[in-house]
């Protein structure tokens, strides 16, 4: 184990899956743990057992990206049965500045600081530091964010976009919606654009006919993680009804990202973040994504101009967060 110095700052990246927790000084993760989400009743009990790991006599300061609205201090995250306020560390962080932001507000500070090898460009565009920002990241949730350009730096903000009504493209996008209707009386663009997003797809796609679903296939999905089966089984052309729900899900998410943009006015770029989107490299490097990205009537010269890449670092939201932890209080 790294020696961890007293005064190092506790970062967390705080998801519905996982939640990553790491001491980070000078910039640098010196430890790190990951831990399942779902099997503690707070985030209090998991920084509890991580600073018995790995204890310091006391952080600088602290800070937790969190996945979901963060409002006067107090997240609520949407994928878990947590209620999150910086008044809650008393008896495991003691009097530590602690500081609660969005998960992909951390996200957004992390790009600012992380090196070049943290990214994959899908499209140069007209690159160049000016002009908003927009995150989008798909993983448990979906999750969207935007950084500000004033002219001298970017400043990150967060974004409940992700829970914004799904708009259909065309016929076969409003079928989609209307199938996620029969279970959901209200359809989210995170129903479609999520690990179990992901899933819903498929089930669509399986539901429209075309395809066949293996007796082989059906056991898996039965019985592991159905969106990395989806995935494993579309990008190894295992599987036909998956490749063509791994395809759906990808042109939806370059049209989403695209909405994104525009809306955002993002020229200085977009970056594709969340879990799903190293997993599904090849896919969004084939062309699908960037098409329906651009597929935006009089605005496609502006997103073909509109710089894209993809965040492949699986620590950046930890370097994020203990980035702003640094910053002063506003």
């Amino acid at each position: 184990m790294a020696a961890v110095v007293s005064g190092a700052i506790l970062a967390g990246d705080i998801g519905g899956t996982k939640t990553a927790l790491a001491w980070v000084d000078d910039g640098a993760i010196t430890v790190s743990r990951t831990y399942p989400s779902q099997h503690y009743a707070s985030l209090a009990d998991i920084v509890r057992e991580f600073l018995a790991a790995a204890p310091v006599s006391r952080p600088r300061a602290a800070c937790f990206g969190v996945a979901g609205p963060v409002v006067n201090g107090v997240a609520k995250t949407t994928n878990l049965p947590w209620t999150i306020g910086t008044d809650g560390f008393g008896d495991v962080l003691g009097a530590t500045p602690i500081r609660l932001i969005n998960d992909l507000e951390a996200v957004g500070h992390g790009v600012g600081v992380a090196g070049d090898d943290a990214f994959v460009t899908l499209n140069s565009g007209v690159a160049g530091a000016g002009g908003n920002r927009a995150i989008i990241a798909a993983g448990t949730g979906l999750g969207q964010a935007g950084l500000y350009w004033d002219g001298r730096a970017h400043h990150p903000f967060a974004s409940e976009g992700g829970h914004a009504s799904f708009a259909p493209r065309d016929a076969r996008d409003a079928a989609l919606l209307q199938f996620l209707l029969t279970e959901h009386h209200h359809v989210s663009w995170e129903r479609v654009l999520s690990g179990p997003g992901l899933f819903n797809v498929y089930r669509f796609v399986r539901h429209e006919g075309q395809h066949e679903e293996p007796a082989w296939l059906a056991d898996r999905l039965a019985t592991e993680a159905a969106p990395a089966v989806v995935t494993e089984c579309a990008l190894n052309g295992q599987s036909p009804l998956c490749q063509e729900a791994l395809g759906l899900f990808v042109s939806l998410y370059g049209a989403e990202a695209g909405n994104l943009a525009v809306k955002m006015m993002a020229t200085g770029g977009v970056l594709v973040g969340g879990g799903i989107a190293p997993k599904i490299l090849p896919a969004l490097t084939d062309g699908a994504f960037l098409r329906a990205f651009v597929h935006k009537g009089r605005m496609r010269p502006l997103l073909e101009a509109t710089p894209v890449r993809i965040i492949v670092s699986p620590t950046i939201a930890l370097l994020g967060a203990a980035h702003a932890a640094t910053l002063e209080w506003r």
